[in-house]
């Protein structure tokens, strides 16, 4: 069959696809033009991860087709075709870390006889990642490569097959400002060599930034599609959400002066991450850490609950001295945490709601070592309801469950045991909005039970339930600025531009 010029680069046309009772796109579609970038936006359960299993030719639809430059998809079992069509660069990395980035590059393909020339399969990776400005060794190991290298590199990769058509899948979530401005100017750099994209991001600025059409999903079902200009952004959010766009309001708090402190940190330092860090958070308290990726602050929380030793300093939770570096003694000393990567230190996928919500207080839920199933579904099914988890019940494996509802798994594993302190990472990141009010609530109400709280955060709404905001810069604590703070002044601080 002949194609047009003028054919949509991309067409998804009437797409149902159910998994068992549910129903997980409803005649669903979108069209996406040759060299533009097409916003796919909606909230956790929406159908976006079953579009892209679809248009990636892992999933085959109930009903409908899909459709490149005007020729039908290829069978799915051929997967060199689909290669050549579509890739998709996943929130979760697939980069092989024990492999260099050379292998990665070609994996499957280092050879077309039977011996590898590795010489010759390092200079083919080099004249890949100079052609599309990858600043990365093809020598070194994957697993040295920092997220933005990660992503950057996978693009090269799905590139090298030949196809034209590439899906990122929450890209920003894990990047800081300069590195999200980074991949916003290669991604229009990709656009003017005529590579098409579909950007999936739950940051609805972004969407206006860097796209150019913008298609909506609501309860397994098409909503909407416009250009970016005549979609503003409350009707944007109304789309997602079948309602006006709402503002959390963080909840009106005041600290007693006399309260008891939760978490003291003094003198902490690490070599290459922060330097001299002293911190304290009274109960009812909660600290924001702000900065860049490069600001140190991910490395201090991570060090506060023993995910790393810092080189020197003492960290004080609930009275109690925690062994450095060790989380099960944060844990005990009273810590409740919400790690970075969700996927990777969050929870376990294959394991139900039940057991992972409830892993921390595990040996409480039962006698001689033996765990009470009755009892582990009794909490856990509390939880669910207390964080409105969306879940069949505390069986389900946390796998199957959307990512705003993993998320909360997650916050309900850190809150389960009633922790005096809590320390949460970017808590609502790769999250609709819907799940940003419900987890920065959590927030609010375990500080309300007289919990501390250090929330850390790339994202300024979510800093706003802080009572005060410690600003870190190169390592350093740089600022404390409390609630009331404009935009302009904190970006302006995290950025160094006026700190003192």
């Amino acid at each position: 069959m002949s194609t047009s010029s003028n054919a949509a680069a991309v067409e998804a046309r009437g797409i149902t696809k159910r998994f068992g009772p549910t129903v997980a796109l409803n005649d669903a579609g979108l069209t996406i033009k040759q060299g533009e970038t097409h916003a796919l936006i909606g909230r956790n359960g929406a159908g976006k991860s079953t579009l892209v299993s679809i248009l990636t030719g892992l999933q085959r639809p109930d009903a409908g087709e899909v459709r490149f430059a005007g020729e039908a998809a290829p069978p799915l079992a051929d997967r060199d075709a689909w290669k050549a069509r579509v890739a998709c660069v996943y929130q979760k990395s697939t980069i092989i870390p024990a492999l260099t980035v050379a292998e990665n590059l070609f994996i499957n393909r280092q050879t077309e006889g039977k011996v590898i020339n590795w010489r010759a399969m390092r200079a083919r990776a080099a004249a890949l990642l100079d052609q599309y400005h990858v600043d990365v060794d093809p020598s070194g190991l994957a697993g040295d490569l920092g997220v933005e290298q990660r992503q950057l590199v996978e693009i090269a990769r799905a590139l090298s097959f030949g196809a034209r058509f590439i899906i990122l899948d929450e890209p920003t979530a894990q990047l800081d400002g300069p590195a999200i401005g980074r991949l916003f100017d290669r991604m229009r750099d990709l656009r003017e060599q005529g590579v098409t994209m579909m950007f999936i991001s739950h940051h609805l600025e972004e969407v206006y930034e860097v796209c150019q059409s913008v298609t909506v999903f609501r309860d397994a079902r098409h909503i909407v599609t416009s250009t970016v200009a005549d979609l503003p952004h409350d009707a944007l959010v109304a789309a997602m959400t079948g309602e006006h766009a709402v503002t959390y309001e963080a909840k009106a708090r005041t600290i007693d002066a006399k309260a008891k402190v939760v978490l003291e940190v003094r003198g902490l330092n690490s070599a290459g991450r922060y330097h001299d860090i002293d911190l304290t958070v009274k109960a009812g308290e909660i600290v924001g850490l702000a900065g860049s990726g490069s600001s140190g602050k991910v490395g201090l929380a991570e060090s506060i609950v023993g995910l790393r030793r810092a080189d020197s300093g003492v960290i004080t939770i609930n009275g109690k001295r925690p062994k450095p570096g060790d989380v099960p003694s944060a844990l005990a000393a009273g810590v409740g945490f919400v790690p970075q990567d969700r996927h990777h230190e969050g929870f376990v996928p294959l394991l139900s709601v039940g057991e992972n919500a409830t892993m921390p207080i595990a040996g409480k839920l039962g006698r001689f070592g033996m765990i009470s199933p009755e009892r582990r579904r009794a909490r856990a099914r509390t939880m669910i309801q207390e964080l409105d988890i969306k879940t069949e019940g505390p069986d389900q494996p946390v796998g199957d469950l959307s990512g705003g509802n993993a998320q909360k798994v997650v916050m309900a594993r850190a809150l389960v045991d009633d922790p005096a302190a809590l320390v949460v990472i970017n808590p609502t990141a790769g999250v609709d909005v819907k799940a940003k009010q419900s987890l920065l609530g959590s927030v609010e109400d375990a500080a309300q039970r007289g919990a501390g709280a250090v929330l850390v955060s790339d994202e300024l709404d979510d800093l706003r339930i802080c009572d005060r905001v410690l600003v870190m810069f190169h390592g350093r604590v740089i600022k404390d600025v409390p609630r009331g703070w404009s935009d302009n002044d904190l970006v302006a601080a995290m950025e160094g531009v006026s700190h003192e």
